[in-house]
């Protein structure tokens, strides 16, 4: 072969290595746990909480990753282990991604507080006795839940671009959905988060605003999310126990309506016909244990003053009456009759007619 054949050949491959359209990029090499992701396939795995000052435990995990690259999205639930309607959700959600249309990465996360859902302990981890949404970034050295939220911080939270929480109304709440609009004061991450709160589809948005220079504000995992510059959005649906397919099928929906915004599935997204914007909510807390019963219900609007329930002491015997102690929307009451001191009795959101100013 010539020299100038050879020549003409070099040019050849030169000229198609910069006009032909490569292989499209893959997902980044995301590793929860045991789950590695796979460009165009589910893989199942489990992130490992070694045993320190007390027992370890597993959390599983799905890492769904795309044949084309795109967006980082992480969807939790489960801080709350008898939050059920929410965990059964997520187990629902992974087999409804399509790796094949699905563009970027999927991270879902069902059941983090493994220990409160065996047990059926409500709010809080019954091995240390410490709630799992408010413990962040964690501790490698604590107790389980403080071990526990420091993976979650640096293997679900550090890769993500966007941190979905679902909740679902714990055994004792008898909730309304609702998702969080949560204001940093940071104008694109505020608008980030409210696109993505549209999104999901839910009617009721409560606007909470967090000062992240204020540790109390980065605690939770939305809160640790925002203050890592990333995108967090809170959302519930699920009351009392309960598994309700409306309350599942609207969490289900929402993740999906979500990853559809962000253009990661073909999916077209529907405004919602009539939302409402709400305020963060003015809880009433138990002063003494006792038994409550409710006489107002959740999702309807009470005035300030008006009563919403009695309390009775063990042997029935009238305690008090428990009035609104301002005028909303009630978000969500007590569902059952147990009162410990201290207990959330009511959350009442007042409604909005105008969206505020950020404050902290």
């Amino acid at each position: 072969m010539t020299y100038k054949s050879l020549r003409f050949i070099a040019i050849v491959l030169v000229t198609l290595m910069t006009t032909v359209a490569l292989p499209a990029q893959t997902p980044a090499n995301i590793r929860v746990g045991t789950a590695i992701a796979t460009p165009g396939k589910l893989v199942y795995g489990e992130l490992a909480v070694p045993a320190g000052s007390d027992a370890g435990t597993t959390i599983g995990v799905a890492v769904i990753a795309g044949s084309k690259p795109g967006k980082v999205v992480a969807v939790v639930s489960g801080a709350h282990g008898t939050e059920y309607a929410s965990v059964v959700a997520l187990t629902r959600l992974i087999t409804r991604i399509d790796p094949a249309t699905l563009s970027g990465t999927v991270i879902v996360v069902p059941l983090l507080n493994v220990a409160s859902f065996e047990q059926m302990t409500p709010h809080v981890n019954p091995v240390d006795k410490k709630g799992m949404n408010a413990g962040y970034p964690g501790n490698a050295a604590g107790t389980q839940t403080e071990r526990a939220l420091a993976l979650i911080a640096a293997q679900i939270v550090k890769p993500a671009d966007v941190i979905v929480d679902l909740h679902g109304g714990d055994i004792d709440e008898d909730l309304r959905p609702y998702s969080y609009w949560t204001r940093t004061g940071n104008a694109t991450q505020d608008e980030d988060s409210r696109v993505l709160a549209l999104a999901f589809g839910l009617d009721h948005i409560i606007v909470r605003d967090v000062d992240l220079t204020n540790s109390a504000g980065t605690r939770s995992l939305s809160g640790f999310t925002l203050s890592q510059g990333k995108t967090a959005l809170v959302a519930e649906a699920g009351r009392s126990g309960l598994v309700l397919d409306p309350d599942v099928d609207a969490l289900i929906n929402g993740c999906l309506n979500l990853l559809g915004s962000m253009k990661m599935i073909p999916r077209a997204v529907t405004p919602v016909a009539k939302l409402v914007w709400i305020a963060a909510p003015t809880s009433i807390t138990a002063d003494k244990a006792g038994m409550f019963f409710a006489t107002a219900r959740r999702d309807t609007v009470v005035q300030k003053d008006a009563s919403i329930g009695y309390t009775t002491d063990y042997l029935g015997r009238r305690t008090g009456e428990i009035r609104a102690s301002v005028t909303g929307l009630i978000t969500y009451i007590r569902g059952v009759p147990s009162m410990p001191a201290g207990a959330t009795i009511v959350s009442i959101s007042p409604i909005l007619t105008a969206i505020p100013k950020w404050r902290p």
